[in-house]
């Protein structure tokens, strides 16, 4: 070992900029997020071959004055922080003051800049780490940063560049996500002197979400739901894609945390838990969403590319996010659309897709039978077993009676106006129920809906009654971790109410003594190192009600009509209005839509009528 010395400044930044600089995107990132934190309402972006060769970030924000100019490329200097309680209250998108130092020590860097107030704009370069004297240049108010040639003295990492049209991807990509979290900044990128991307300003709620189109595809605002809603010093708004316009991957995905995008493992299990009933498996949500708290109760500091955060109130919001994602796609029932305006609890917004038509209401054929909004429930006979009902009614205490589940108030409707999902027609091969509503056509997979009705109902009843739980002959002792032990000793009270009764026996271990009885059979030794796992992370744990939703969904499944059934037209209208009336509806049990609507224009356009 060689003797302790101080780094000299030139490596220290080349080691700060390894764990900064990655690759041309995060320093476009760098730099647009210090062009932001300017004041900035236009920022412009060039790239050449792909940030290789040059990357150029112009902006109108305030400047630097230019004795500061020098400043702005030394290692940790800043005007965003001052003092540690500074550092408790980052409100910017930068603060570390390393970014420009970094970035300069990599590659050949030029700072223009004209602060507000001033005649003249000042230009400093920065070469092999050599700082030149500022000049005079010709700039407007505002600052401009050149970084050409990339790593050109780290030939090391400029091996791992990939290629320009990836490099160019990702830099797409980051200014897309950027451009979400500053609607009222204008941004524009071009790729070898070739425009590629312009984002215009947007001055209100409806520009804000064109430019969510732009980012997430046009359709995505007629797939979603806008949620807008406070609770507890937290504040969540933006917008959530539907379950049926889910993706195969999770590139959609846009979560800010006071306007600073970041990818956390408390957000991902909250969202994911949210959309756990309505998602099909495999598939992943679509959203862009802003969660806004005061700044001292969230840490930036705790990545270097400030790309993760830490809340303080981890399971505060953790159980706010999974709360109002999950009641808003509660909400969603088949036969509405989304109208994208803020409703009256500021949750959601949706309407049925009938009220604008219920003003001029599309004649019924007189072979459907009059709609009168009193269709009653025991007009549902599709001569399906009761068992299941009756089976999950004495787990819950009440053997023989399964009215706790099947009771579910149908809507009231004024005679004349014609439901959401319409009047039955006709059934296709016994599989799909075929409607005529205010808009044309509705079609709907008989078994999903069904199945979907069936399963809220045996979750309704579980609800308001009390489970049975089984206890074990023989007591079972199970191995954990000591955190996950300490979470089993903390949260006792709250698992013996679903039925699993468990103590604490040593530093890592626990017995558990009781079981919920719908999970006879299970795992439960992995059962309770899931439950305990998630309740040491999270500091709460949905394990035990998803496990128990598996099995209803599994026994509604069974339960419910079959395909092959024929159904009478009464049968059929009757599945309709309970399909209006039962949350989630839109989607089965296992994520597959339950109904889908053609439009009289869509059906024009197929046989080509008015060309």
């Amino acid at each position: 070992m060689s003797a302790i010395r101080p780094l000299p400044p030139e490596l220290i930044n080349q080691i700060a900029a390894g764990e900064v600089i990655e690759r041309p995107s995060s320093v476009v990132k760098e730099l647009v997020e210090n062009s932001l934190d300017a004041g900035a309402t236009r920022i412009e972006v060039d790239i050449e071959q792909g940030g290789a060769r040059l990357i150029r970030v112009r902006d109108d924000g305030g400047g630097i004055p230019k004795d500061e100019l020098p400043l702005a490329v030394a290692s940790h200097a800043t005007s965003k922080i001052g003092s540690f309680d500074d550092l408790e209250h980052v409100a910017s998108m930068g603060f570390r003051g390393e970014a420009l130092a970094s970035v300069s020590s990599v590659a050949r860097f030029a700072l223009t800049s004209r602060a507000r107030g001033e005649d003249a704009a000042f230009r400093i370069e920065v070469d092999g780490g050599k700082l030149q004297a500022a000049r005079p240049a010709q700039h407007p108010q505002g600052s401009s940063v050149e970084v050409r040639d990339l790593f050109y003295n780290v030939p090391a990492r400029r091996k791992f560049l990939r290629a320009e049209r990836t490099e160019f991807a990702h830099i797409d990509d980051l200014l897309k996500s950027l451009a979400l979290a500053r609607s009222k900044v204008e941004f524009r990128l071009s790729h070898n002197g070739k425009p590629v991307r312009m984002l215009k300003a947007a001055r209100d709620e409806n520009a804000a979400l064109q430019r969510v189109a732009e980012v997430l595809g046009e359709e995505f605002p007629a797939q979603s739901l806008r949620i807008d809603h406070a609770a507890a010093g937290l504040h969540l708004s933006g917008w959530v894609g539907l379950p049926t316009a889910s993706r195969s991957q999770a590139d959609s995905q846009y979560f800010y945390v006071n306007g600073r995008l970041v990818r956390d493992r408390i957000v991902a299990h909250a969202v994911r838990q949210a959309y756990a009933d309505v998602l099909f498996h495999g598939r992943h949500a679509a959203f862009v969403l802003y969660l806004e708290l005061d700044p001292a109760g969230v840490d930036v500091n705790v990545h270097p590319a400030k790309s993760e955060v830490r809340f303080r109130e981890q399971r505060l919001v953790h159980d706010f996010l999974f709360r109002t994602l999950h009641e808003a796609l509660a909400q969603t029932r088949a036969g509405q659309v989304v109208t994208n305006a803020q409703s009256s609890d500021g949750v959601l917004a949706m309407a049925s897709t009938t009220q604008a038509a219920y003003a001029n209401p599309m004649p019924v054929r007189t072979s459907t039978p009059a709609w009168s909004g009193q269709f009653s429930q025991n007009r549902l006979n599709l001569g399906v077993r009761d068992e299941p009902l009756a089976d999950y009614a004495a787990l819950l205490g009440e053997p023989g009676n399964a009215s706790v589940v099947a009771a579910m108030p149908l809507p009231e409707t004024e005679e004349g106006e014609a439901p959401p999902l319409g009047f039955a027609i006709a059934q296709l091969k016994n599989i799909y129920i075929l409607a005529e509503n205010a808009q044309g056509l509705v079609l709907v997979d008989m078994h999903a809906a069904h199945e979907r009705i069936t399963y809220e109902k045996l979750k309704t009843g579980r609800a308001y009654s009390n489970l049975r739980s089984q206890l074990l002959l023989v007591p079972l002792q199970v191995s954990v971790s000591a955190k996950e032990a300490a979470a089993a000793e903390e949260h006792a009270d709250a698992l013996a109410e679903w039925g699993l009764e468990l103590s604490r026996s040593g530093p890592s271990g626990v017995v558990v003594r009781r079981i919920p009885a719908l999970l006879e059979g299970a795992d439960v030794a992995q059962l309770c190192r899931d439950v305990l796992g998630e309740l040491a992370q999270h500091g709460s744990s949905r394990r035990l009600q998803e496990l128990e939703n598996e099995l209803l969904s599994t026994m509604a499944c069974h339960g419910s009509v079959r395909a092959g059934r024929r159904l009478s037209v009464p049968e059929m209208n009757a599945l309709l209005r309970e399909m209006e009336a039962t949350e989630r509806s839109g989607q089965c049990n296992h994520g597959r839509p339950t109904w889908t609507q053609l439009s009289l224009g869509e059906l024009d356009r197929l046989f080509m009528r008015g060309r």
